[in-house]
């Protein structure tokens, strides 16, 4: 993509209500734009790096069985009043009523909505376990909605739904979650701590939060230090990590703390997951009830897996930024090479930078070529606050000896190189 047809309205000077890095950025990149309180359009440079999580996801959620749907944003009341969640949500769920004065919401969830779904076509014990999701826009009337697309009222999420014929292979299929979305924070280069927790509205009795460790982080976390030297590949023992302590503030007790002082890490986390297994809390209140293997009826054992996609590419800018802008983790960038023409002015530089930028188009390389008529400060500086992985430099010189600077955005580091060998970087 030419800078020159790229929509990158860049902001100086942010709002004061931007308090937090990643919100400042995320605002000054031309990442995202404010519509009202709490509610934000994605613009180009975002929308990409929020399809590339999103996609990343997928892969993961694929892998262990899920099977993606897509549901209405909008539910019906009736639903939530029969699991009794109508009433005791409280005033984050949006209630509207249509024409026919019918009541309605904006999801916040989709536990009913899924479980409906379940107790309309599957019948017997022998079309489970089942794991059905979905990534999908959610309302959630915050009381004070803050830090950007950290805590706001519309939000992308991926959330999953498992149907398990008993509580043994419901506890395997959370495992197997488990392990998923490690794998999944593993891929963008993020170090995370999954701590027990409440389970809040949605009930049950197993819990866990993910928290990717963040100078910035809302929570404090007290984690052994075992979990710095975890290593989230194909083989995940999740027996080991559950085995591990790891606490909130608010949960972490030092008097009966198993780990040594020694031992114990303290950290700021920011939430990105959130994993449960609730039983048969919605399977039962809502009569999904299938055929067992002696003819009985059974309630399978559910649970439900939540990702903010949004929360998470603003995590991710908390975890990975200097003082000159955002550093792009290369799984998630919006582009992985900058490309930029220092002297636009020049016929064989600018011919050079064109070329350069067709043949790493034609070898698979995402590119944002800056081929404005701007100074070369201004170019390096756009490049280092938008943050893609590597640079490439096009100047008037170097050409002249057949080579081409790369820098490095995460290190800093530059070298040069011929063409040939920089697109086989690239390979």
């Amino acid at each position: 993509m030419r800078m020159t047809q790229f929509f990158l309205p860049l902001v100086k000077d942010v709002t004061q209500d931007a308090q937090i890095a990643s919100h400042k950025l995320m605002l000054k990149a031309g990442m995202m734009c404010q519509e009202s309180a709490g509610l934000y359009a994605w613009l180009p440079l975002g929308l990409r790096v929020l399809k590339k999580v999103e996609e990343i996801i997928r892969q993961e959620q694929d892998r262990i069985g899920g099977q993606e749907i897509l549901l209405p944003v909008i539910q019906s009341a009736d639903l939530w009043k029969q699991s009794d969640r109508y009433e005791s949500y409280g005033k984050e769920m949006l209630r509207i009523r249509d024409r026919h004065d019918r009541e309605y919401l904006f999801s916040p969830t989709n536990e009913e909505a899924v479980t409906n779904i379940f107790k309309r076509f599957v019948k017997s014990y022998r079309q489970l376990p089942s794991i059905l999701y979905h990534i999908q826009w959610k309302f959630r009337d915050e009381i004070r909605p803050r830090f950007g697309v950290m805590r706001c009222r519309e939000f992308l999420m991926k959330d999953a739904y498992s149907f398990d014929v008993d509580a043994q292979t419901a506890r395997e299929t959370y495992f197997k979650m488990m392990a998923s979305y490690l794998r999944t924070f593993s891929r963008m280069g993020l170090t995370v701590v999954p701590v027990r927790a409440d389970t809040g509205p949605i009930g049950g009795d197993l819990s866990h939060e993910f928290h990717i460790l963040a100078q910035t982080g809302e929570s404090r976390l007290y984690y052994d230090k075992a979990f710095d030297e975890l290593h989230y590949d194909d083989e995940i023992d999740v027996e080991k990590i559950l085995s591990l302590y790891a606490m909130e503030e608010g949960m972490h007790d030092p008097k009966i703390c198993p780990v040594s002082k020694e031992n114990l890490r303290e950290a700021r986390g920011i939430e990105v997951g959130h994993i449960f297994n609730f039983g048969t809390k919605y399977t039962k209140g809502l009569e999904a009830g299938v055929t067992g293997k002696n003819g009985e009826i059974i309630y399978p054992e559910c649970g439900s897996y939540g990702i903010g996609l949004g929360r998470l590419v603003a995590g991710v800018i908390e975890a990975f930024r200097d003082e000159h802008g955002i550093i792009w983790p290369e799984s998630i960038a919006p582009f992985k090479v900058g490309l930029i023409n220092v002297k636009e002015s020049d016929d064989t530089t600018r011919l050079c930078a064109d070329d350069t930028y067709k043949k790493l188009q034609a070898h698979g390389v995402e590119v944002l070529y800056d081929d404005t008529q701007e100074s070369p400060g201004v170019k390096f500086n756009r490049m280092d606050l938008i943050g893609l992985p590597w640079q490439v430099i096009v100047g008037p010189r170097d050409w002249q000896e057949g080579k081409v600077e790369i820098k490095n955005r995460k290190t800093g580091a530059r070298e040069k190189m011929s063409p040939a060998e920089l697109y086989q970087k690239f390979l």
